[in-house]
C-alpha cells in the first residue's frame, strides 16, 4: 500500500516544495491508472504552473511518464540491409507553423528517416494532424509495423502517437488545455520530452517559439525552455539541438488546415513564402548534421526530389497528393484603412481568428473544419494603401466571421512609410542556437 496521496503531493507543491522521486512516481502512476482524479491532476497542474519545478523535479517528472507505458525502438530500421539513422523535429507551436509538412519528406530525400509523432491543435496553434486531414484520404493513425515499413520504404511519416506511448502526458495535455496550465516551462518541456524519448528516435531537433502567438512570451523564457529540453535529451541519450525563432508575426501567409497544406506544397514546388523557406531549411540542415549527412538540404527543394517524398509519404497513408484541397464556401475580406508600411502582424490575433473561423476546436475531440483559416496579403515591411487587402477569412459557417473580426480588429499596426529601414520591421527569424552546455 502507497505511502502516498493526492491531497498531501498537491499541497507540498502548492506550498512551494520539491517533489521527491517517489511522489513524483505515485502521482503519475496513479493518474494513469485512473486512481488519482482529474481535478486532482487539474490541481497539481496548477500548483506546479504557479511554484515550478526544479532541474531534477523535471527530470524525474519527464522519465515518469515515459515509464507510465511503452518505448519504441527503431534500431531494427533498414534500408538495402543498410541501419537507418532517425532524426526527428518538435516545435512548440506557433501560428501559421506548416514547418513539418515541406520538412519531412525534404530531409527523408536525403536518406534518412523522420518518424515524425505529430498532435491536434491546441487552443489558438494549429494541429499538423488536423492540417494533413484536409488531403482527402490521408489517415493520421498508423499501426506500429504499418510505421516502420513506411520508415523504410519512404523514409517519413506523420502519424498521432499511439495511445501506448507516454499515456499520461496524452491524459494530462488534455487537461492542461481547458485548466489555463499549459504555458509552463517545466508541464511543456517535460510533455514534448517524454513523448519525443519514448518514441525512440536517435536525433532530435527542437524549433522553440517566442513571441505574442508562442507560448513562450520572452526570450529568456524560450531559451530556458529550449535549455531544458536539450538537457533532457542529452540525459536520455538522444542527440538533442534546439533553435529558438520569433513568433511575434505569424509564419508564412496563411493560418489554418487546407490553405497551410497549399502553402506547404509551394515550399516544395520550390517556392514559398521566405520565412517558411528560411526555417525548413535552417531545421533541415540540423536535422541532415544530426544525421551524419553533408548535404545542402536547398538542393532537393529545387530538384524535386522533396516533392517526390511528399507524394510517396501522403499516398503511403492513404491520401490522393493530386486531389484539390477542400475550399471554403463562405469568405470575406478584411481591407486596409490607410496608406503607409506594416510594422506589425499580431500571430495571436491571427491564430484567435483561425481559430474562431473554425480551424482549430474550443473542446478536445471536436472536429474541425478544413476549408477554415486565414490568408493575409502584406506582412510587416509591406507599404499598403488604403483600401488594399489585408486579410482573406474563410470558413463554412459565416456566423463565425464577426468573431474573427474582432480577433483581427488590432492586429495589423500601419505606419508613415519614411521610405527606409521598412525592410527590417520583420526582424530576425532565428534568434539562438541551444546545445549541451549553451
Amino acid at each position: 500500500m502507497s505511502t502516498h496521496d493526492a491531497v498531501s503531493v498537491i499541497a507540498a507543491k502548492r506550498d512551494g516544495h520539491a517533489l521527491s522521486d517517489s511522489q513524483i512516481d505515485w502521482v503519475v502512476d496513479a493518474f494513469t491508472t485512473g486512481a488519482v482524479a482529474d481535478e486532482q491532476m487539474s490541481a497539481l497542474a496548477m500548483a506546479i504552473v504557479l511554484r515550478g519545478m526544479d532541474r531534477h523535479e523535471i527530470a524525474r517528472w519527464t522519465q515518469a511518464m515515459i515509464a507510465s507505458g511503452e518505448r519504441m525502438d527503431f534500431g531494427a530500421l533498414r534500408r538495402d540491409g543498410r541501419p537507418l539513422r532517425t532524426v526527428d523535429k518538435h516545435s512548440t507551436g506557433g501560428v501559421g507553423d506548416k514547418i513539418t509538412l515541406p520538412l519531412a519528406p525534404l530531409v527523408a530525400s536525403y536518406g534518412l528517416a523522420v518518424p515524425q509523432l505529430s498532435g491536434r491543435g491546441l487552443g489558438h496553434t494549429g494541429g499538423t494532424l488536423d492540417k494533413l486531414e484536409s488531403i482527402p484520404g490521408w489517415r493520421a493513425d498508423v499501426g506500429a509495423a504499418e510505421m516502420m515499413t513506411q520508415l523504410a520504404e519512404v523514409g517519413a511519416i506523420v502519424c498521432a502517437a499511439g495511445s501506448g506511448l507516454a499515456p499520461a502526458d496524452k491524459r494530462l495535455y488534455a487537461l492542461r488545455d481547458v485548466t489555463a496550465t499549459v504555458e509552463s516551462i517545466p508541464l511543456i518541456a517535460s510533455s514534448i520530452m517524454s513523448k519525443k524519448i519514448a518514441e525512440g528516435t536517435a536525433a532530435l531537433v527542437l524549433d522553440v517559439k517566442v513571441g505574442s502567438g508562442a507560448f513562450m512570451k520572452s526570450i529568456d523564457d524560450a531559451r530556458e525552455l529550449a535549455e531544458t529540453m536539450v538537457a533532457l535529451g542529452a540525459d536520455a541519450g538522444v542527440e538533442t539541438v534546439a533553435l529558438v525563432t520569433a513568433m511575434s508575426t505569424p509564419l508564412g501567409l496563411t493560418a489554418g488546415n487546407a490553405v497551410e497544406v497549399e502553402e506547404s506544397i509551394e515550399v516544395l514546388a520550390g517556392g514559398g513564402p521566405g520565412d517558411v523557406v528560411e526555417l525548413t531549411l535552417a531545421l533541415a540542415a540540423e536535422m541532415l548534421a544530426a544525421g551524419g549527412v553533408d548535404a545542402d538540404p536547398a538542393t532537393n527543394l529545387a530538384n524535386g526530389r522533396a516533392m517526390d517524398s511528399w507524394r510517396a509519404m501522403i499516398a503511403a497513408q492513404g491520401g490522393d497528393p493530386d486531389a484539390p484541397l477542400p475550399r471554403a464556401d463562405h469568405q470575406e475580406t478584411i481591407t486596409a484603412e490607410r496608406d503607409g508600411v506594416v510594422s506589425r502582424l499580431d500571430a495571436m490575433g491571427v491564430g484567435v481568428a483561425a481559430w474562431r473561423l473554425g480551424a482549430g476546436r474550443a473542446r478536445q475531440g471536436e472536429a474541425v473544419q478544413h476549408e477554415a483559416g486565414v490568408r493575409w496579403h502584406a506582412r510587416p515591411g509591406d507599404r499598403v494603401r488604403a483600401g488594399d487587402l489585408l486579410f482573406t477569412l474563410s470558413t463554412q459557417t459565416p456566423e463565425r466571421f464577426g468573431a474573427a473580426r474582432e480577433a483581427l480588429a488590432d492586429a495589423v499596426t500601419i505606419v508613415d512609410d519614411t521610405g527606409d529601414g521598412v525592410s527590417d520591421l520583420a526582424g530576425p527569424l532565428i534568434l539562438d542556437r541551444v546545445t549541451v552546455g549553451t
